[in-house]
């Protein structure tokens, strides 16, 4: 009895002392990331933060680690990334944190693994070109709304959100032995409003729920965005902060705090019809070497850009008729291109910032494999208009988000009853229609511009049957109009005559509803049609759909949407990453708003 006795006291004491050890690891793992007037301290030492900035929602999952890696290997020795609440809470109150690339933890964790400190940027307004800012569409339905303000709806929902993503995030707080240095407090709020009690409020939610470590602010270096958008006592992001005149900027606003360049720009984004946007390499890298003379902390926003799969591409508008779309494509001409490739950009960042480092800077992981398609042959598959859901009948049309669509295309249908031709005008198309009348296409209204009418011919039909497809095109990500619903916001009239009695059809062109496309006939006077082909592989790889043979649409492989082409570029090619082809079988479809004959399409391994 008394050696089992013994034996007990003796596996208790090593399970204490086991204990300790675990305990002491753990301490020994956390450190402090605090602030001197002019700098930043790690663990009390002065710490010059080198970051490229990433978002795993615009990257596959599996090349995470590469990624960052390729970062590193840049020279960087911290990430930064956006957190994009509408892709993580699409419905009020579900969240997704877990599935593929909504796994925003494991994102960070990847970059602790490869020895990399994180910025971590969670808004709730983030900007970056996607779609809202990253406010979840959703908060439309409300016809009041108002945004990035203390308007109670709008605040219920952040700090929901907030405090959900705070329960992921705090584990990984270098405070607590994780890799996360500083949480931004919103995104360049000094560009659009100037509610400090808001701002003020969305950092106490995160110091609430547990976010002990400094903020910051991030804002043009001027000093009416710097009083509007810093909150006191937080670090100074300067976007971007490229002379010691920006700095000294910072400094009036606040001397007891260290500034940086939050987003210092390598490239630029690329709207539908520019361009593509290459900023001259030489005044980048006068900018990094003034940056590293001096030992200010940058981010270069962004180390690599990725892609805006799906319908996840924002827009921008700085007057009430102007809409400027983003392309699908988030290269933004970046150090590292959209499937992972280092440009000259790259190399010569590299060589740079390697001269002035202590830490050793690891050779560039091997790139990521790419292949080239043959001639895939497209076959006409089906329309729109034979696979309709069931309409929502409404006295006059309502944009997508009071019918709790935040995405895609929706169709408006009626019957013309006194005019039945004449002068058409949609008030207001957001953001690209197509007008058919008595099933034979009429013509396109886009938003663009304001010009919003187009004349309907005479008709033999006693009641002539007017539909109206409009396919939305981002909602606008910055500035002041960012209250923008799709479809038709207002109403249709006809020779100023208001039309009425709406057969409304929304077509989220989500999974479930490409999976279930019934076969059909194309009919040449109703454009709108789907197009099938299949290829066969023996080896995959990364690769370029082209589209250049199509005029405007979406584009499907293997159930995946690779995001939105249009004929009036600069964008022709769609990046297919290798995790979305399998060997044997693969299928593309394409839906085109224009087209209705079927061409080829090919695999190109570059993005132009």
């Amino acid at each position: 009895m008394t050696k089992a006795k013994d034996l007990l006291l003796h596996f208790l004491f090593i399970i204490s002392l086991l204990f300790i050890s675990i305990s002491a690891s753990a301490q020994a793992s956390k450190n402090t990331f605090s602030l001197s007037k002019t700098e930043f301290l790690l663990n009390g030492k002065p710490f010059q933060i080198i970051s490229g900035e990433m978002h795993p929602a615009r990257i596959p999952r599996v090349y995470w680690r590469n990624r960052i890696q390729m970062a590193k290997a840049m020279g960087c020795n911290t990430i930064a990334a956006y957190v994009f609440w509408n892709y993580h809470e699409s419905k009020p109150g579900v969240f997704d944190f877990t599935t593929d690339n909504h796994d925003i933890g494991e994102f960070i964790r990847i970059c602790q693994q490869e020895g990399m400190w994180v910025i971590l940027r969670p808004g709730p307004y983030v900007c970056a070109e996607w779609d809202f800012g990253g406010i979840p569409s959703y908060l439309l339905k409300i016809p009041d709304i108002k945004i990035r303000c203390m308007d109670s709806r709008y605040m219920a929902t952040a700090e929901r959100y907030m405090t959900h993503l705070a329960t992921i995030v705090k584990p990984l707080l270098c405070t607590n032995g994780g890799s996360i240095l500083m949480v931004q407090v919103e995104n360049e709020y000094g560009s659009y409003g100037n509610d400090k009690t808001y701002m003020e409020t969305v950092r106490k939610i995160w110091i609430k729920n547990g976010i002990n470590v400094p903020f910051y602010t991030a804002d043009g270096p001027t000093a009416f965005m710097l009083e509007a958008g810093n909150v006191y006592g937080a670090v100074i992001g300067l976007d971007s902060g490229s002379s010691e005149a920006d700095f000294e900027e910072a400094k009036k606003h606040n001397p007891n705090v260290p500034a940086f360049s939050s987003e210092t720009y390598p490239g630029w984004l690329t709207h539908w019809g520019e361009k593509w946007a290459k900023p001259d390499t030489a005044g980048l890298l006068k900018e990094i070497k003034f940056l590293l003379d001096t030992k200010r902390s940058f981010n270069l926003y962004v180390i690599h850009g990725g892609t805006n799969f799906g319908f996840t591409a924002g827009a921008n508008a700085f007057t009430a008729t102007q809409f400027q779309p983003d392309v699908t494509s988030y290269d933004y001409d970046a150090p590292i291109n959209e499937q992972g490739q280092p440009t000259a950009k790259y190399f010569a960042l590299r060589k740079l910032i390697s001269k002035y480092v202590k830490y050793k800077i690891p050779e560039i992981p091997k790139p990521v494999e790419t292949i080239t398609i043959p001639e895939i042959k497209m076959q006409a598959y089906s329309t729109v208009w034979a696979n309709l859901p069931v309409p929502v009948k409404s006295a006059q049309p309502k944009p997508m988000e009071a019918l709790d669509q935040s995405s895609g295309y929706i169709l408006y249908k009626t019957k013309l009853i006194g005019h039945k031709s004449g002068r058409l005008t949609i008030t207001e198309p957001h953001d690209y229609a197509t007008v058919f009348l008595n099933g034979k296409y009429v013509g396109k209204v886009q938003r663009d511009s304001g010009k919003w009418s187009i004349n309907l011919p005479k008709s033999d039909v006693k009641e002539p049957v007017l539909e109206i497809f409009v396919e939305a095109l981002g909602h606008i990500n910055f500035a002041q109009f960012m209250i923008d619903r799709k479809g038709i916001t207002d109403r249709v009239t006809l020779n100023g005559m208001t039309l009425m009695d709406w057969d409304i059809y929304k077509l989220l062109f989500d999974n479930q509803f490409i999976s279930s496309l019934k076969p059909a006939a194309i009919n040449p006077d109703k454009n709108g049609a789907f197009f099938k082909g299949t290829f066969t592989l023996d080896r995959v790889a990364d690769t370029y759909i082209d589209l250049s043979k199509y005029k405007k649409g979406a584009v499907w492989v293997n159930g995946h949407n690779l995001g939105r082409y249009w004929d009036i570029g600069p964008q022709k090619r769609l990046y297919c990453p290798a995790p979305w082809l399998k060997k044997g079988r693969n299928e593309v479809l394409i839906f085109d708003l224009h087209q209705t004959e079927a061409a080829s399409v090919s695999g190109e391994n570059t993005l132009e």
